[in-house]
């Protein structure tokens, strides 16, 4: 039917509507007039619905405003259908009563009138709101009916959901409706929403006279966001959740920690104290206590939820792909890779920052991709209406609401005042419902306000004076809701402030304050951290393969089903790479790394290979897709052969990612930091462009361990070499990395040889360690003659630090790492210096190998040194490693250097001179002005 796929596709969206406007037309006018498929598709939609044609509806508001908004009749409404504008009102409600509904608990603002909403637009008179009426879930005379739906749409939560595809849409109309947008609440569950704000506010006034002035970031204004992810996590547990990964920025995570994760409040005060410290060891930096994570394992109905909160830094969203990755992950060892129900993320947002930040709209992009869909997130969005000093509606964002971006993606959206804590539990449990449901996102707005300035040292007074004489005056949401029960009688007169007392009595003993909390119940299927706690940087251990087995997997990676239409340009790859693996041809980098990853797979281990152009490679050296070419359908033309080893071999994942490098990196780190036992790599299609990812790598891959203790495995590959392909596409800026090492927080790695890149895969992954791996992997060196490798160096030994010469007595040595060195041999052997210039490959930068380099130098004796490189002086390497180097110099031996000179571009433009200047430092390494002499 056209009408499912009108539903699922853009045909009624953007440019189109028009189009679609005039068939409908057309259709009113006469159905015959249009395909048998429209005519189909708009009877679906109408659903029975008498409709006149819009341009008589437009051509009467027009005439009504021109007679000062009297009723027109004849115009607006045929003699044969005088209710026809009934329908019409009552839908207005569902896709118009947002904007009426009473969301804000602020009042500063005035909202403007709904004309859609008024019976007037649609020529309906007194005698028309007694006609009876039944829609749905409403039934009863016109003017009831629009009683209900005002209270329905209009009240304390605003609904937009009329976007959504049919079913899911009937699905949340029905909800909505049948609990009068509002929902009902047992007297039990008053009760513990009343307790949970007591303790929401009760923590916060307890610290602010106990710490005064110190920062917190305080959730007071915003209580309401602590019964709301109870109610989720309480009711998640009976809806098939096991775990919850929760990501938010600073505001009320104190809060969230001690009252949610059950954290104790004893060592909360320690921290405010300076007392307590995350570690003892020196290189652990540690971090402020509004960044920090937490895990617990709390009691629900349902059975036991594992609760994680994301450790994050002061820029605010990123930690949403974080979150998504590490659920992804989570999801993954669970087996849970179809339905992806079993592990729930949910992302607390602060409404400046949702605007503002395009991590987000990243980030909402992975919703239904389907390498990085995680089934759906609850977005909640604390919306105190002031992101920092600006909450004037002309500054803070184009569109209506902060949560417009959820739009596209389709997800529903809930505007709740938080003064209602009942709507707030009802929008809450609708929240989790959808997601458990549908697998997709969806938005909760938690309209509310910020009692106290930006951090507790702030006026806001001085920006916001209009809003904060109104904040002065609220008295909060705790004392209305307690002044609510007491009215209902739910609670007896006094019982308020009895709570009150007994959670500050909590607090002073120290311990837990939430009741559900269960350390004991941890689960079975958390990823083991214990045995990378060590510093294992020495160890030695063997990465070869055995030469059968790497015959078999070659094999075995070069196989295709029978009938698949191979590419002939792949084809010729393949039948390459099978002479390899049968050690009739030496094996080039994209066998090399085949192999590493296929020698893995069959141990048992994960790889997960993710990039922008992964399963080709850009440089179209990687193969691990193939398409064939006679399928008529995309969605059945890959085939990759690393999938295919054997029944036991581990998960793979080879992904072509979207476009985008700060969310994909962030998401791989996340999803890094809960399996240990997968190879996750992130590739840059150009190492350049790991630049749109820098506050990926400065606040989570280089210091997430010492901030945090959080080990991370991930492996980032960066394209980089000099090949006169200009700025952006030259230089993954290598000086930057090596900038970010220190304590031993990451590896800086330059292979240069297939053999070197397939040991230092399976050393990334076999040796006891996790540490984050930068490489900086080649482009042209990936069909180069000289960089290659027979197949039995994979059989033995392990990645080599560095790689020496085999000279006597040579005059001097130069040391280079990557492309630079095979274009030093070719120079060399070009002007017959083999046995005057030992070439040194610095496979590894950092931690530098100190000891391996200080041996090889010391066989040559007093010779010059040089360090070459293809970057300019002040990029690159030499000023991160110069005294690295000055340290392991033998006695008598001279250190300088051959590059580019300074430049503010990574690289020139132009291919020629970028040729020059490369010929300029292989001469002035090898030295050969005066060898020519």
């Amino acid at each position: 039917m056209l009408r499912n796929a009108m539903d699922d596709s853009t045909v009624m969206y953007g440019g189109n509507a028009g189009f679609v406007e005039s068939l409908y037309e057309d259709y009113l006018q006469d159905p015959a007039s249009v395909s048998p498929q429209w005519r189909s598709f708009f009877e679906a939609q109408r659903d029975g619905a008498q409709e006149t044609q819009h341009s008589v509806v437009q051509a009467a508001f027009l005439q009504l405003a021109r007679q000062g908004g009297r009723r027109i009749a004849a115009a607006a409404s045929a003699p044969e259908t005088p209710n026809r504008g009934v329908s019409a009102l009552i839908n207005a409600y569902r896709l118009y009563g947002h904007l009426a509904a009473n969301e804000n608990p602020l009042r500063f603002r005035a909202k403007d009138p709904v004309p859609e909403l008024d019976p007037a637009s649609y020529g309906l008179t007194d005698t028309d709101l007694n006609s009876p009426v039944s829609d749905g879930a409403f039934n009863g005379t016109l003017r009831s009916v629009l009683e209900e739906l005002r209270a329905t749409y209009c009240g304390s939560v605003g609904y937009e959901f009329v976007y959504l595809p049919r079913e899911e849409r009937e699905w949340f109309q029905a909800r909505v409706e049948a609990g009068r947008g509002h929902g009902s609440a047992t007297p039990e569950q008053k009760k513990r929403l009343l307790d949970k704000l007591n303790a929401a506010e009760g923590l916060e006034r307890y610290l602010h006279v106990t710490y005064v002035g110190q920062k917190r970031f305080s959730l007071e204004g915003g209580e309401s966001l602590i019964p709301l992810i109870d109610i989720i996590i309480q009711r998640a547990g009976g809806a098939g959740v096991k775990e919850t990964v929760i990501g938010m920025a600073h505001r009320g995570r104190l809060n969230v920690l001690v009252n949610i994760f059950g954290k104790r409040p004893a060592d909360l005060f320690a921290e405010f104290e300076g007392k307590k410290k995350l570690s003892d060891d020196p290189d652990v930096a540690g971090d402020v206590k509004y960044h920090m994570g937490f895990s617990s394992n709390v009691r629900t109905p349902g059975g036991p939820i594992h609760l994680s909160l994301a450790f994050n830094p002061s820029h605010l969203e990123i930690v949403s792909p974080v979150v998504h990755g590490s659920a992804r992950a989570r999801q993954d060892r669970r087996g849970d890779t179809e339905a992806r129900r079993s592990v729930l993320p949910i992302t607390i947002h602060g409404d400046a920052a949702i605007a503002g930040q395009g991590v987000v709209m990243e980030t909402l992009n992975f919703s239904q991709l389907r390498s990085f869909t995680t089934g759906g997130a609850i977005r909640i969005v604390v919306n105190n209406q002031v992101g920092f000093t600006t909450s004037d509606p002309r500054d803070t964002r184009t569109s209506r609401y902060a949560t417009d971006t959820a739009k596209m993606i389709d997800a529903p959206v809930m505007h709740v005042n938080a003064d209602d804590p009942e709507a707030v539990a009802f929008a809450g449990a609708l929240a989790l419902d959808y997601r458990q449901r549908y697998g997709k996102d969806v938005f909760i707005d938690l309209l509310c306000y910020r009692k106290l300035g930006h951090n507790e040292g702030d006026d806001p007074t001085m920006t916001q004076p209009v809003m904060y004489r109104e904040i002065k005056a609220h008295p909060g949401t705790r004392a209305l809701y307690a002044q609510k029960l007491e009215a209902e009688g739910v609670i007896p007169s006094g019982a308020a402030e009895q709570l009150v007392e007994r959670y500050r009595d909590l607090l002073d003993q120290g311990e837990t304050v939430v009741q559900e909390i269960d350390n004991e119940e941890q689960s079975a299927l958390a990823a083991d951290w214990g045995k990378f706690g060590d510093n294992h940087w020495h160890d030695s251990i063997d990465t070869g393969v055995s030469l059968e087995t790497l015959q078999e997997l070659g094999r075995k990676v070069t196989e295709v089903p029978e009938g698949f239409g191979v590419h002939r340009g792949v084809e010729r790859v393949l039948k390459a790479r099978r002479e390899m693996a049968e050690g009739r041809q030496r094996l080039d980098w994209g066998m090399g790394e085949t192999l590493g990853y296929a020698s893995l797979l069959a141990e048992g281990y994960n790889v997960r290979l993710c990039g922008q152009d992964a399963g080709r490679g850009t440089f179209v050296h990687r193969h691990a897709v193939l398409h064939d070419q006679n399928a008529q359908d995309p969605a059945n033309e890959e085939f990759i052969p690393l999938a295919h080893l054997n029944p036991q071999q581990g998960r793979l994942e080879v992904i072509d990612s979207t476009l985008s490098e700060e969310a994909v990196l962030a998401f791989e780190y996340g999803y890094s930091t809960s399996e240990p036992s997968t190879l996750d790599i992130w590739e840059a299609q150009f190492g350049d462009f790991a630049n749109g990812a820098q506050v990926v790598i400065d606040q989570f891959i280089s210091a997430g361990e010492s901030k945090w203790q959080r080990f991370s495995g991930l492996t980032m590959f960066l394209p980089h070499g000099y090949e006169g392909q200009g700025p952006e596409h030259s230089s993954a800026r290598l000086e930057r990395y090596l900038q970010l090492c220190a304590q031993n927080n990451m590896q800086v790695v330059v292979p240069s040889s297939p053999a070197q890149v397939f040991h230092m895969l399976r050393r990334q992954i076999l040796r006891p360690l996790r540490k984050p791996l930068i490489v900086m992997t080649p482009k042209s060196l990936l069909r180069s003659k000289f960089a290659t490798s027979e197949l039995s160096e994979l059989t033995h030994g392990t990645f080599q630090e560095v790689i020496g010469d085999h000279l006597d007595k040579p005059r001097r040595a130069v040391i280079s790492s990557g492309k630079l060195h095979w274009e030093l041999a070719e120079a060399r052997e070009k002007n017959g210096l083999d046995k005057q210039v030992a070439l040194v490959r610095l496979e590894q930068l950092y931690p530098f190998p100190a000891e391996a380099l200080r041996s090889e130098l010391a066989k040559y004796g007093k010779v010059e040194v040089v360090w070459a490189q293809e970057e300019p002086y002040n990029q690159g390497a030499w000023l991160m490693i110069q005294e690295d180097l000055r340290g392991v110099l033998a006695p008598g031996q001279t250190l300088s250097v051959s590059s580019r000179p300074r430049t503010a571009s990574t690289a020139v433009g132009y291919a020629s001179k970028s040729n020059q200047e490369q010929q300029a430092i292989i001469e002035a390494a090898l030295n050969l002005s005066v060898a020519k002499v």
